[in-house]
C-alpha cells in the first residue's frame, strides 16, 4: 500500500512538474511571439549596419572624387543600390532572427525567469504603461544621444581627424591635400543615406 502512494504520489509530482514547465514554456514562446517587432528591429539595424561603412566610403568618394555635375546622378544610383541590398539582405536576416530566436533565447529566459516572474513580465509588457514608455523610449534615446554628441564633439572630432590622418598614414594611404592631388581613392559602392 505503502508503495502505491509512493508511486501516485511521484507521478501526481511529474504530473504537476510537467504542467509547470508547459506553462513556463508557454510563457516563454508567448514573450518571444511579443518581442518578434524588437527582433526584426534587430535585424533591420543589422543590415543596416552591415552596409552602413560602403554608403558612408561612397559619400566621402562622392563628394571629394566626383565632379560636381555628376553628384546627383551618382548619389541617386548609389541610393538605388544600397536600397537593393536593402531589399535583398533584411528579408534573409529577419526571417533567420525570428527563425531562431526561440532557441537562443529560450534557455536563457528558462534560467533567469521563475513562471511567476514570467507572468509578471507578461504582464508589463502588455500593460498600457509598458507600450507608452516603448512609444516615449526612442525619443529619450534621442534626446540623450543628440545632447551627448552636442557636448562632446568638439573633443571627438580632433581625435576622429587624428585617427583618420594616423590609420592613412600607418597605410601609406595620401592625406589631406595630398590625397585630393594624387591617384583617386577606390570607389565606393555607394553614398550615405539621409
Amino acid at each position: 500500500m505503502k508503495k502505491i502512494k509512493l508511486a501516485l504520489l511521484t507521478a501526481a509530482l511529474a504530473g504537476s512538474s510537467l504542467a509547470m514547465a508547459q506553462d513556463k514554456a508557454t510563457l516563454i514562446k508567448q514573450f518571444i511571439d511579443m518581442q518578434r517587432p524588437g527582433i526584426e528591429s534587430l535585424a533591420r539595424g543589422l543590415v543596416e549596419q552591415s552596409s552602413a561603412p560602403i554608403a558612408q566610403a561612397g559619400s566621402q568618394y562622392l563628394q571629394t572624387q566626383v565632379p560636381a555635375e555628376k553628384r546627383e546622378a551618382a548619389a541617386k544610383a548609389a541610393d538605388a543600390e544600397l536600397k537593393k541590398y536593402f531589399d535583398d539582405a533584411y528579408p534573409i536576416v529577419r526571417d533567420k532572427a525570428v527563425q531562431l530566436a526561440p532557441g537562443a533565447l529560450t534557455p536563457i529566459m528558462e534560467q533567469n525567469f521563475s513562471e511567476d516572474e514570467l507572468k509578471q513580465l507578461m504582464a508589463w509588457i502588455s500593460s498600457p504603461l509598458s507600450k507608452k514608455y516603448q512609444e516615449v523610449n526612442p525619443k529619450l534615446q534621442t534626446a540623450l544621444t543628440e545632447k551627448l554628441v552636442a557636448d562632446t564633439r568638439a573633443t571627438i572630432e580632433p581625435k576622429m581627424v587624428a585617427l583618420d590622418a594616423s590609420v592613412a598614414k600607418a597605410l601609406g594611404a595620401p592625406t589631406g591635400a595630398a590625397a585630393g592631388a594624387g591617384k583617386p581613392a577606390a570607389p565606393a559602392k555607394a553614398p550615405a543615406k539621409k
